[in-house]
């Protein structure tokens, strides 16, 4: 956790939708054409139906329901969306080709109606094809919707569906289809194991990655989803690590010589690596390349820059900097430069991550005690603050930029930390689900 490594190093250092959010954001319902705006106001989830999955034979029963299932956790865990119970249902889908009789779904005050209906092959191969109709004009938003996916990547093909639906009645991309690298963490607090991680975007399916034999921190997935950079010490000191996702081969990336190397982040592009070197009692941001080769030192003042991150351009840094007294945040070319500093609020400010839109930043705060998760412009103003708790920290951005996940810290013995995700309004905030401890949360783009 690089915001908590910052009294380390000064220790070290002295002994050495189609719619862009508005910066208040909220949805509301226009009910002709089917569409969630996201405007300023009160929040009301749009009423939908899921009628059940259709199964082409009995054996595809069990598929068609954990389809449904997942489709309908998808949308809930959004907060922008409200399941109507089926028990209220007075229509039923009997046929999935069937003409849909509108008048039954408005009596419930269905403004969405999705159908499904699955298929298997003898290849294990699952075929799904579903509808989503405007239950109010009578239309069906799309035709031809329709995924393919081997058995065993059955709930990627639940989150792809949920992702076309997202994005048709609301006009921006999804995120469903995507994960998380995260650091698990299992132990008593006083010796605590950290292992790289990887699960689905909602925690399901985790993966450990590494054997727990040296402290890992910070893992960053690479802009193509194929590779994660992550922080280690193996060596006793703190190396950067870049780890191939499908091989699991890893390569030590040779940086100066210093005494850590740290807080690491992808270039837009994929080529290059920004990340933080302490070396001499100083700590300055450099860049590399990520095949290999020299590094460049893009900052240089007697104090400690890190947490770079990138423009969505891949034109400027972001990053935080002591070197006004406190942490602020600060925005540089990324070449090097002299940086602009944009926070200026009461607190400190840390582990600061763009917007993959390109209009906001999202930052760890500490002001009076408290921990909050918060966003800016990328010019400093209309600071907002999403969350507020005993210990919140180091965002990360959901491919769409509507959600932010980080890090939650509880008090106490155990102090066992957990991954939590939030709208950008600062509205539906939710655990995400691990089998033990999680930290450190990075999320990749959609997959492929």
């Amino acid at each position: 956790m690089t915001y908590l490594l910052l009294p380390l190093l000064r220790t070290c250092h002295r002994l050495l939708l189609a719619l862009l959010l508005s910066a208040s954001t909220a949805v509301s319902i226009n009910a002709a054409p089917l569409k969630l705006e996201l405007t300023d106001g009160v929040i009301e989830p749009l009423p939908y139906a899921l009628a059940p999955f259709l199964p082409r034979t009995a054996s595809d029963a069990t598929t068609a329901d954990v389809l449904a299932q997942v489709v309908a956790q998808d949308l809930g865990n959004t907060g922008l969306f409200r399941r109507i119970a089926q028990s209220a249902f007075i229509g039923q889908i009997s046929s999935f080709d069937s003409p849909i009789q509108f008048a039954d779904w408005r009596a419930i005050n269905a403004q969405a109606l999705i159908t499904g209906e699955v298929e298997s092959s003898a290849f294990g191969k699952i075929t799904v094809r579903f509808r989503l109709f405007d239950v109010f004009s009578g239309q069906e938003v799309g035709t031809g919707l329709q995924f393919s996916a081997d058995r065993n990547d059955l709930r990627r093909l639940g989150h792809k569906i949920a992702d076309q639906i997202y994005s048709r009645i609301t006009g921006e991309a999804g995120y469903f289809d995507s994960r998380i690298v995260f650091i698990n963490e299992t132990g008593p607090k006083n010796a605590r194991v950290k292992q790289l991680a990887i699960a689905d975007y909602d925690g399901q399916n985790p993966q450990v990655l590494t054997n727990g034999a040296a402290l890992v921190l910070s893992p960053r997935v690479s802009p193509d989803g194929k590779s994660v950079l992550y922080t280690s010490f193996a060596t006793g000191r703190a190396q950067l690590v870049l780890r191939d996702l499908r091989s699991g081969r890893e390569t030590t990336l040779r940086t100066p010589q210093g005494f850590m190397s740290f807080a690491p982040r992808f270039s837009p592009d994929g080529r290059q690596i920004v990340y933080s070197l302490e070396t001499g009692g100083n700590t300055d941001i450099y860049t590399m390349p990520v095949s290999g080769g020299s590094s460049t030192r893009l900052t240089s003042a007697p104090s400690i820059e890190t947490a770079p991150s990138f423009s969505p351009d891949g034109s400027q840094i972001v990053f935080e900097s002591d070197r006004s007294g406190t942490q602020q945040l600060y925005i540089m070319p990324a070449a090097g430069g002299a940086p602009k500093r944009i926070s200026f609020g009461t607190g400190r400010y840390g582990t600061p991550v763009w917007s993959p839109r390109g209009d906001l930043i999202a930052f760890t705060k500490q002001s009076k005690g408290r921990f909050h998760i918060g966003v800016m412009r990328t010019d400093g103003s209309e600071e907002r603050l999403l969350t507020a708790s005993f210990l919140d920290e180091g965002p990360t951005w959901a491919p769409n930029g509507r959600v932010i996940m980080f890090t939650r810290q509880t008090q106490g013995a155990r102090g066992m930390a957990s991954l939590y995700s939030v709208d950008i309004s600062g509205r539906n905030l939710s655990r995400v689900i691990t089998p033990d401890g999680a930290s450190d949360p990075s999320w990749s783009p959609l997959l492929p």
